[in-house]
């Protein structure tokens, strides 16, 4: 599984389509392990990109701060998988947690 976290200076970016990069974390569902963690900048922010952007680099889930009602439709549409309200942390810490079942999440932080 590929899960991606929105970032800025290395910890979740708490509003999703403007962060500047996405870290994608690759992690073994069985032992619950990270096995790759990269980098990688974000597109310039255009309602509708991400989606496809996210998904033609094999994504199954995204955690973040906050998204948009409409961005989350677009992300299940794709069989992508969408967590909000997730702390500002460092991605490792917040996926961690999320394969140990003890990620805890807030509120939406999008209202749009």
């Amino acid at each position: 599984m590929k899960i991606a976290v929105p970032t800025a200076n290395g910890k979740l970016n708490a509003h999703f389509g403007h962060c500047e990069a996405f870290t994608i974390l690759e992690v073994d569902e069985a032992t619950k392990a990270i096995s790759s963690v990269s980098s990688i900048d974000a597109p310039p922010h255009e309602p509708g990109l991400l989606p496809a952007w996210l998904g033609d680099r094999a994504v199954n889930m995204i955690i973040a701060g906050g998204m948009g009602q409409r961005a989350k439709m677009l992300f299940e549409q794709r069989d992508i998988h969408v967590i909000t309200g997730a702390p500002c942390d460092t991605p490792e810490n917040i996926v961690r947690a999320y394969l140990e079942g003890s990620l805890v999440t807030g509120e939406n932080t999008c209202d749009h």
